[in-house]
């Protein structure tokens, strides 16, 4: 199974290309799937799968900074990337782990090793795919499945330029319970750790996530 610790920076349409083909790679079982981290070094909106960008993004903001929208395989919201914020990608076969076959389970049991991980007070899994740091979203996460595998996409907020989300992020048209109306930073906070610690922490995990 590939596992990438080293920091890459990328471009977000390249990363999210590479996603893809390793996907369909262990979709057609070329590859075992693996665990990879990036980050970019440019300010960008990641679009879910079935994202509708009117309803989700400020377009008009996004076209006046240059800021690329560019759309993800994998579901759920739409998200800005940038500077300060580490994104990890995890390709898992269905075959080899069926227990992540059900949704819920799935993102119960990958968030949870994580959080374990990370080992920090006051984290949680909120709602389906989120996890929060003293009730506020620190990191959000989307799949897409194929026949024998699991795409798992998230991303980890550590130093990362809050103010972004409200300016190319409109107010989701659904969004958890918890979330109870706040505003984008009134909801999300950056973890109290480097980008580089928690990667580390993750990588150490690693053997969690494999057969």
């Amino acid at each position: 199974m590939r596992h990438a610790t080293n920091k890459a920076v990328e471009r977000p349409c390249v990363a999210l290309a590479l996603d893809a083909e390793t996907f369909e790679a262990v979709e057609e079982q070329r590859m075992a799937g693996g665990l990879r981290f990036w980050e970019c070094d440019e300010v960008a909106v990641i679009v879910g799968r079935s994202g509708v960008v009117c309803a989700e993004v400020h377009e008009d903001r996004c076209w006046r900074d240059n800021v690329p929208i560019v759309r993800r395989a994998s579901g759920g919201g739409s998200v800005v990337v940038g500077p300060g914020c580490l994104n990890y990608s995890l390709v898992l076969s269905l075959d080899r782990r069926p227990e992540l076959r059900n949704v819920p389970s799935s993102y119960a049991i990958i968030l949870g090793h994580i959080a374990a991980a990370l080992a920090l007070p006051g984290l949680e899994v909120r709602g389906l795919a989120d996890l929060t740091l003293n009730d506020r979203k620190v990191s959000g996460s989307a799949q897409r499945r194929g026949r024998r595998t699991l795409l798992h996409h998230g991303t980890f907020l550590c130093d990362f330029d809050l103010r972004l989300m409200e300016r190319y992020l409109r107010t989701p048209p659904r969004a958890p319970a918890y979330r109870r109306g706040r505003a984008h930073v009134d909801f999300v906070v950056n973890l109290p750790l480097p980008t580089e610690t928690v990667r580390q922490r993750l990588a150490g995990a690693w053997p969690t996530f494999s057969l």
